[in-house]
């Protein structure tokens, strides 16, 4: 599949697109976590990101081909190869930001966007002018197309877990080698055939060389280098996260412990804590619906849904067992409203769902916990709640009655 193509310039493609997948959906996932920010600017930047990823990593597997050295590019199809691109990634993620995504409307979206990445690719392709012709291997188009609908789920699929650090630099990396994967397949079913045993394929438009076509993809190498610096970048409550819990009270409304004394329900570091009741205040009503916020509004979702509660701000993020989302309520607003009998706050920034706890263990001075569901989670222990979800979970060994 790579004979006769340069090495280099081959693995330049692969880096191409991990770094735009990553860009990408990682700027898409923050249109549920960035309150402040405006979710059609973030969509439109995950759309381009993926978009001259995508397109710049087709350029380069060209740049990296063995083609016939007479070969120009046409102008017009080339651009059309990109804005069909553009069009359809920014399509698909807009029918997945919409609302809580059916597995039909992901289905629907990776198909249309699956299917635009191989029109763009043989948009792009027929962009070659020259005194040849060019022809395909039906069945690796085939194939081409279904890997490229694979990749497009895959990435949706990312986009909706939130996935971040690790897990998504490991999903950028399966969408980079599934796009490549994608061309490099198409490529090797395609045959450049010479005028005299073929058609000869006409100039006709405006056309660019390889060398005018290297210097543009170099550029959005670059473009898309700088974005992913950029993005690395990290928010301010990251950093202020970073800085560990004697430095971040301020992002957090009630940390649960400070100095070693746990603090007790009604008691109340941050300005939007709620009271539970007492006197002079009246006693809160339990919620049985929780609002979250979405591209198209707010959706109220039941708390049996709810597997944890994360603190992120004057905001949290409520997880659902697919993906987090973003709530309008702080920690302890959550914590005022819901049940005790099924929900505990386990750590200063984090409320667990008892009935979807599957698992728990000791680690270092705390505990850990995973909770269920199609993506499980891990939420941190506080030492002084070890005892507390023990007993809460029937861990608790009581000693025999003495005769």
């Amino acid at each position: 599949m790579f004979a006769g193509h340069d090495p280099i310039l081959v693995t330049l493609s692969l880096a191409v697109a991990i770094l735009g997948g990553y860009t990408g959906f990682g700027l898409a996932a923050r249109i549920r976590t960035a309150p402040h920010a405006n979710p059609r600017l973030l969509l439109t930047g995950a759309a381009a990101f993926l978009a001259i990823g995508i397109w710049t990593m087709h350029f380069v597997g060209m740049l990296a081909a063995p083609i016939p050295a007479d070969a120009s590019y046409l102008v017009l199809p080339t651009v059309i190869s990109f804005l069909i691109c553009a069009l359809v990634v920014g399509i698909s993620l807009f029918f997945v930001s919409i609302g809580v995504p059916s597995d039909v409307r992901v289905g629907a979206s990776a198909l249309l966007l699956g299917f635009g990445i191989a029109s763009m690719h043989y948009v792009g392709i027929h962009g070659l002018a020259g005194n040849f012709s060019i022809e395909h291997d039906y069945p690796m188009v085939a194939l081409s197309l279904a890997i490229a609908v694979a990749a497009a789920y895959g990435g949706l699929r990312i986009y909706l877990a939130r996935q971040g650090g690790l897990r998504l630099a490991l999903s950028a990396v399966a969408f980079g080698v599934a796009v490549s994967g994608m061309h490099y397949t198409a490529m090797y079913g395609m045959h450049f055939v010479p005028a005299a045993m073929g058609h000869q394929h006409e100039l006709g438009g405006l056309v660019a060389s390889q060398q005018l076509l290297s210097l543009v993809v170099a550029v959005l190498c670059f473009v898309i280098a700088a974005g992913f610096l950029l993005f690395l970048v990290p928010e301010q409550r990251q950093r202020l996260a970073a800085l560990g819990p004697d430095n971040d009270l301020q992002t957090h409304d009630r940390p649960d412990e400070l100095e070693g004394h746990p603090i007790q329900p009604g008691e109340a570091t941050g300005s939007r804590a709620l009271p539970l009741g007492g006197i002079g205040h009246p006693k809160p009503v339990i919620a049985s619906r929780v609002p979250v916020a979405s591209a198209d509004g707010t959706h109220l979702i039941d708390v049996s849904e709810i597997r944890s509660i994360r603190a992120d701000a004057h905001y949290t993020l409520i997880h659902d067992g697919q993906r987090e989302r973003m709530c309008p309520w702080s920690i302890s607003e959550a914590e005022a409203r819901l049940d005790p009998a099924f929900f505990v706050r386990v750590h200063r920034s984090h409320i667990v769902a008892l009935p979807h706890v599957t698992f728990m263990r000791k680690e270092g001075d705390g505990a850990i916990i995973e909770l269920g569901g199609t993506v499980p989670q891990i939420v941190p222990v506080s030492r002084s709640k070890i005892a507390e979800v023990k007993a809460r979970l029937g861990l608790v060994r009581h000693a025999a009655a003495r005769p």
